[in-house]
């Protein structure tokens, strides 16, 4: 093989997969919701918006810190505090008054609350891009790969390495969260069946606003990355959040391992379509394998089956 085709080969698949562990985070924010309530959350990326400017804020009180690594740690915890804080308002001062009525409505008003956050946003931050005082992952010099042959090297940035690195530890420790602790199992046991919850003596008001708060945290951690690539916090990050759907879609709306696993399959078709086919195929190439996957598969990869007599 030559040896360019070889160090692009590397290059698509290093980008790859920081996209695909970047997804699958943000696609865990609406499996986690989606599999308590049954409800789409289409204010996700707006979660990642607020979480981003929330973090940005943090750092700029907290430069006048010496150690940069000690104001970026308190920045993210102080980001995790506040959008715990905003998940629970939004579940029990919006959505818990909604509680019976048709999913439909549920789902409006999640639209409806996207706009009511872009907002307050606009009203506090303003319009224009912020860039962060302080980079929440440290900057280091490029991983040069070198090839006999080879027109020029490669360069691998060791920021997206940390990001993958991170981004494994949220989604694993979520896991971890579900299947051994004790309000994780709790909220197994709410996605399956709420009535046998509520009779052994689960409280639904109270996994419902875990699971916006947990929601909350993934979307925000996955905003502050994004302002990290990206070099600042801007009106844009709600965009990324449209990229998971198609994500739980193929991966199925109440599946967890669909969620991570078609996290990865949307960026890597995403990245080898745009980088060997042509750049323009980008956006439309995990809609047109969705379509394909979605004729053989209506309730995704890994989605469950449901079947209701009436």
């Amino acid at each position: 093989m030559n040896p360019d085709e070889i160090l692009k080969f590397l290059r698509l698949t290093y980008t790859a997969l920081s996209d695909g562990a970047l997804l699958a985070l943000i696609a865990l924010a609406l499996v986690l919701i989606y599999k308590a309530t049954d409800v789409i959350n289409f204010a996700n990326g707006e979660f990642m918006l607020v979480g981003g400017y929330i973090g940005y804020q943090l750092l700029v009180w907290l430069q006048v810190i010496e150690s940069p690594s000690v104001a970026v740690l308190l920045a993210v915890i102080g980001m995790v505090v506040a959008t715990t804080l905003v998940g629970v308002l939004v579940e029990r001062l919006v959505l818990r008054p909604l509680i019976g009525e048709p999913i439909i409505s549920v789902i409006m008003v999640t639209i409806g609350l996207s706009n009511v956050m872009q907002a307050i946003v606009g009203l506090i931050w303003g319009k224009n891009p912020r860039p962060l005082p302080i980079d929440i992952i440290p900057r280091f010099s490029p991983f040069r790969i070198e090839l006999e042959g080879a027109r020029r090297p490669l360069n691998l940035l060791p920021d997206t390495l940390i990001i993958l690195v991170i981004a494994f530890i949220l989604v694993g420790g979520l896991l971890l969260f579900f299947s051994r602790s004790k309000h994780g199992i709790a909220m197994r046991a709410t996605a399956d069946d709420q009535q046998a919850a509520m009779s052994m003596g689960i409280s639904i008001r109270f996994i419902f606003a875990l699971t916006w708060s947990l929601a909350a945290i993934a979307a925000a951690v996955a905003g502050l990355i994004i302002a990290h690539v990206t070099n600042g916090v801007s009106g844009d990050i709600p965009g990324v959040g449209l990229r998971a759907f198609p994500v739980i879609i193929l991966g199925g709306l109440d599946s967890i391992a669909g969620a991570i696993i078609g996290g990865f399959a949307i960026a890597f078709i995403e990245t080898f379509a745009s980088g060997y086919i042509d750049p323009g195929l980008k956006t439309v190439s995990p809609y047109l394998v969705l379509l394909i996957v979605l004729m053989i598969k209506p309730y995704g990869l890994f989605g469950q089956k449901r079947i209701e007599r009436v």
